[in-house]
């Protein structure tokens, strides 16, 4: 707290603060001036900066009395002492008057600060020093000026600092990696999203606060320096030093600021529009980069095409950096990637791989548009980045790459969520969150696959041209600004209506019956409908109950590990109310027909008799759907007699709701089971590769819970059920994408279940390998497999060690990774993980991977949850705690577990993080989970362990 006897020695004036400013950096009237000094009148309520004083500044927000409009940012990092000096300019307005300027930064010296008006700059006047304050719980500093900035005024404000390169993956780090010679080569590199611009030089770090940047980077001769903007022009300094000076920057946020200094080789294109794409990885992977260049250019074509706005840009950069801890950053022009993200090596990355390698480019090349053109006005709405730019892998890979067969692999997106958001403790997709801790957390699947699921709905509602047209309109209105949900919404009703005030009629396809109409009267009708998507949480279930013709239809909050017969179970349910869009189809006829939900019961009447009903068609809808009744019956019936006659997608989406409807007690475990019984006809890869996945899925439960006998009639059940598909596998890299995931997955569950020739395959592969001294090229569909049969050998594993030091493929290092933790030796696997804390020969970036497949290891469950709390400390010091990484790591190792003991021991781990003033959100997820996985195994394991007794 502020100390009251201190005597103020400065004036503040400060203006209402307000979240939001303009698209556009003009002088707004929405900022209004407080007509009294809230510092001066309780100066308790702001808090003390580090040398005592008074900090003039108490939110976490930055004040909006004055706004960045350019910077000319130097920066030299030294890559043998691992440190960078930085010199900036930031030219600003002052919107009003003010006596202090507040930015953000965090770790850095400050050593010198230098205020210029416009009349300094233009007598080359000195311009006055600035006392500075810090403030680090808020990552603030204050630069106060002896004389109040005037209002519509320009300011150049000069800062010189320093800091260390960081030691993590966030800011301006380091990173290393190893030639095929042995030797070690660092690079320094920037990743900034979402709060991290401030680690490298102090500014305004939030994402209303666009600029534009000029760019600076001293060098030495033997490295190269990348930016967002193309190179104009190198200057020789004294030393042999030099200084590259980039392009100034289109108007941008903070944290699409990107630079490296590396020693990397690249390959290079152009589009047809006159972009050059280049691709860049280390000298020794240089060879891997031309997939991700052929898909570049095809992609960053496309997208010119479908959004009708070219890439603003004249170069895009794509580089592969060795520590990187998400997937990959959209950097505006510098796009930076995780290499198994980026590299692809023909001779060890599999069909899964490319498909993988794919989708992120065209992620991150979506962003190029959402998120860097239109920008979200804060995090809350961060889905509107993440969730279209999820989205547009679906879009654009279909396009250029339909080989791939992504559509089939979009289902498996929104699937991933429902598991999150089925428990009370999920979240909004548009959700409060104020400190980088919060920030981070909103990272997770409700903002990228949930948000790219209800995108996927409602240009099924709308239908694809009138989608497409919105978001055109969206794109375009707000180039260069920020938006927030209202501003998407109120786009595409626009696109849909044409001119709106006209009162026309949105059709949401060509047949106007009265279930596709809609009245979009002053754009009511798609904010209405898609705040009911956005504002609460959760997942909504459709119930369906037939009488003759009659449909009852009821919609519940859909909640996985609470019964209806739970006594929370009401409450929980209070106040939850979707608008859904759904779609239904009869065993009839092949029509769609359309119906919006807004109440909590409604009733449909078919126009024909019907043997069964099946709604969400193609599973387009973000919902779940019960059948009362003999309505499941009906639909296992057709599947046993034809299952074609219901389309491949709804297939896939029958599994997966029948056996969520289990976990939410709905429906009993052996219907469910019942409903699988038809795979073994199932020419449809993705709605057979899920039904197995619930299978291997319980029968990792049992074996990991050491329930003995069910483990081994379920083992005996998929071998005999699943017997032809898997006899028909051939060891090759043969046949579609979708064949040849099937093959990886099922020859690996084969092996996993010690399959006899499956084992005996495996076996005599890796023999040859070891033989040939790990240069027979395995088809690299059964790498994982081979490798992972291999490791069960002291031989193999330590082979398989020595082999991933040495590989230079990371498609490749990941398989033998994943091989290396199925050990059954637990001295084996204690030595991954230290050898993961250390960094070099394991890089730190797969400690969170490698934790969560050990952790699923039987062998290795406690180990890895001992681990984490032995080392919790060490842990923080190399992941920020609300990183994707730590939590994955705090998931990974406890969200399977399924006994009151492990849930206690959880519960009281938290307990213990929160009362040193750590705390996450996925806390409550966790122990959420946990205790659905006791709940489901209370009531489920008596009638698994039935049914595979008839089943046998």
């Amino acid at each position: 707290m502020a100390n009251p006897c201190r005597k103020l020695l400065f004036n503040i004036y400060m203006g209402f603060y307000c979240s939001t400013i303009m698209p556009q950096m003009c002088i707004c009237s929405q900022f209004s001036m407080s007509s009294t000094d809230p510092f001066n009148k309780d100066p308790r309520a702001f808090p003390i900066a580090t040398n005592g004083e008074p900090f003039p500044w108490n939110k976490l927000r930055l004040p909006s009395m004055i706004i960045p409009l350019h910077y000319d940012l130097l920066v030299h990092p030294n890559l043998t002492s691992l440190d960078f000096i930085g010199f900036e300019k930031i030219e600003v307005l002052v919107r009003d008057a003010t006596q202090f300027i507040i930015l953000h930064s965090k770790d850095l010296e400050v050593m010198n600060v230098i205020l210029q008006s416009e009349e300094d700059l233009r007598y080359r006047k000195p311009g006055k020093k600035l006392n500075v304050l810090s403030y680090p719980a808020h990552q603030q500093i204050a630069l106060l000026v002896p004389e109040k900035l005037m209002a519509d005024l320009r300011y150049s404000v000069a800062i010189n600092f320093q800091a260390k390169l960081a030691n993590g993956f966030e800011g301006f780090y380091k990173s290393t990696y190893r030639t095929r010679g042995g030797k070690t080569r660092i690079i320094a590199v920037t990743d900034f999203e979402p709060t991290e611009a401030r680690m490298a030089f102090p500014c305004f770090d939030e994402p209303l606060f666009k600029a534009n940047f000029s760019i600076k980077i001293r060098r030495e001769s033997g490295h190269i320096a990348l930016s967002n903007m193309p190179k104009v022009k190198t200057i020789e300094l004294e030393g042999g030093l030099l200084e590259d000076h980039f392009e100034t920057t289109v108007k941008m946020s903070t944290y699409l600021v990107a630079y490296i200094v590396c020693d990397f080789n690249s390959v290079s294109g152009t589009t047809s529009s006159g972009v050059k794409v280049s691709v860049y990885a280390s000298p020794d992977k240089w060879s891997q980069t031309h997939y991700a260049l052929e898909a570049s250019l095809k992609l960053l074509d496309f997208y010119e095409n479908y959004f009708d706005i070219n890439y603003p840009l004249p170069k895009l950069d794509l580089i592969a950096i060795p520590d990187f801890e998400s997937g990959a950053m959209e950097n505006w022009g510098l796009i930076t990637y995780e290499e198994t993200s980026l590299l692809f090596d023909t001779k060890t990355s599999s069909a899964s791989d490319q498909l993988w390698v794919t989708k992120v480019i065209a992620h991150e090349l979506a962003h190029q548009w959402f998120g860097n053109l239109v920008t979200m006005e804060w995090w809350n709405d961060i889905w509107l980045n993440e969730g279209f730019a999820t989205y547009m892998e679906l879009i654009s890979v279909n396009a250029t790459y339909p080989e791939l067969q992504s559509d089939d692999a979009f289902l498996d997106v929104c699937f991933a969520v429902i598991k999150k958001d089925s428990l009370n403790s999920s979240r909004p997709i548009s959700n409060q969150a104020e400190t980088p801790t919060q920030i981070a957390e909103m990272f997770d699947a409700v903002s990228y696959n949930k948000g790219a699921c209800i995108l996927n709905m409602l240009k099924d509602f709308l239908n694809e041209e009138k989608f497409h047209k919105g978001i055109i309109y969206y794109l375009k209105r707000f180039s260069y600004g920020n938006a927030k949900n209202d501003d998407l919404w109120s786009s595409l009703s626009n696109s849909c209506l044409g001119d709106f005030t006209s009162g026309e009629f949105c059709y949401s396809d060509s047949k106007m019956t009265s279930n596709t109409l809609a009245f979009l009267g002053e754009n009511v009708e798609v904010k209405e409908m898609m705040t009911t998507w956005t504002q609460q949480k959760g997942i909504a279930l459709v119930v369906v109950t037939r009488e003759g013709r009659s449909l009852r239809l009821q919609q519940e909050r859909f909640l996985s590990g609470v019964f209806k017969e739970d006594p929370e179970w009401r409450a929980l349910q209070e106040r939850y109310l979707w608008h859904i869009p759904l779609t239904y189809s009869t065993s009839s006829s092949n029509v769609i027909h359309r119906h919006v939900l807004k109440s909590r019961t409604d009733t449909l009447e078919l126009s024909e008799n019907a043997s069964w009903v099946k709604f969400n068609v193609d599973s387009n809808g973000y919902y779940i759907v019960h059948y009362e009744g003999h309505g499941w019956d009906q639909l296992i019936t057709q599947l046993n007699q034809n299952h074609t006659l219901l389309r491949p997608k709804d297939r896939l989406g029958l599994i997966h709701d029948a056996f969520q409807l289990v976990s939410a007690g709905r429906l009993t475990l052996d219907k469910a089971l019942d409903l699988t019984r038809y795979l073994q006809h199932e020419a449809s890869i993705p709605a057979l590769l899920k039904g197995l996945e619930y299978l291997e899925l319980f029968y990792h439960m049992m074996d990991r819970k050491n329930v003995s006998d069910v483990t081994e009639n379920l083992k005996h059940y998929i071998l005999r059920y699943f017997k032809p598909v898997i006899d028909t596998q051939s060891w090759s890299d043969k046949g579609s994408v979708w064949d040849r995931m099937l093959r990886s997955t099922i020859l690996r569950l084969a092996c996993y279940l010690n399959h006899a020739p499956c084992i005996q395959k495996a076996t005599e592969l890796f023999s040859q390998w070891m033989e040939s001294s790990g240069k027979l090229n395995i088809p690299s569909d059964v790498l994982k497999v081979v490798y992972s049969v291999g490791a069960q050998t002291t031989v193999g594993w330590n082979y398989l060690l020595e082999q991933y030091g040495l590989s230079m493929s990371g498609a490749e290092k990941k398989k033998i990774l994943y091989a290396l933790s199925t050990s059954k030796r637990q001295e084996k696997l204690m030595k991954l993980i230290e050898l993961g804390m250390e960094g070099e020969v394991i890089k730190t970036q797969e400690l969170s991977l490698l934790l969560y497949a050990i952790a699923r290891n039987p062998k290795g469950q406690q180990l890895s949850w001992n681990f984490l709390r032995e080392n919790w400390t060490h842990l923080l010091k190399k992941f920020d705690l609300g990183s994707y990484a730590m939590r994955m790591i705090i998931s990974g190792t406890t969200s399977h577990f399924s006994s009151k003991d492990e849930l206690q021991e959880v519960k009281l781990f938290f307990e213990s993080l929160k009362a040193q003033g750590l705390h996450l959100d996925i806390f409550q997820i966790i122990l959420e989970t946990i205790s659905k996985n006791i709940k489901w195994l209370e009531k489920n394991l008596p009638t698994l362990r039935t049914w595979l007794l008839v089943s046998s």
